[in-house]
């Protein structure tokens, strides 16, 4: 997993233009809420990229890479974290929230479940 450093293009009286992404394709984005305890997730892809960018509340990302330590994080709103194929990972509200993911790879609409392959023991549970 990799926490994205983001900052605006452009700023003036009007607000900010920050672009969340550059030179990818993007074949799905999708909304998921949590409810404060809620976890997603638990499971790793073989071939999707996936951007997490929160809008609203704290989620915690939990990640693992086949053979290395659980990494874990706290994402709070404007923030980006990627994660790449074959990363497990698990996704828990640490209040209410709502996240868009962006999807790199056979991960959107009908092709979801074609590479998601849930994990045996869980990354996380809920609080």
């Amino acid at each position: 997993m990799e926490k994205i450093s983001l900052a605006p293009a452009f700023k003036d009286a009007r607000g900010e233009i920050t672009d969340l992404l550059e030179n990818e394709t993007i074949n799905a984005i999708t909304r998921i809420t949590f409810t404060k305890g809620a976890v997603r997730g638990n499971h790793f892809h073989k071939e999707t990229t996936q951007w997490n960018y929160v809008i609203s509340g704290r989620i915690k990302l939990v990640s693992q890479l086949p053979g290395e330590p659980v990494v874990e994080i706290v994402m709070n709103p404007g923030e980006l974290v990627v994660t790449k194929p074959h990363v497990r990972h698990a996704l828990v509200g640490l209040d209410d929230a709502d996240l868009l993911v962006f999807t790199k790879g056979p991960r959107g609409g009908k092709e979801y479940e074609s590479d998601t392959f849930r994990l045996d023991v869980p990354l996380a549970t809920g609080i």
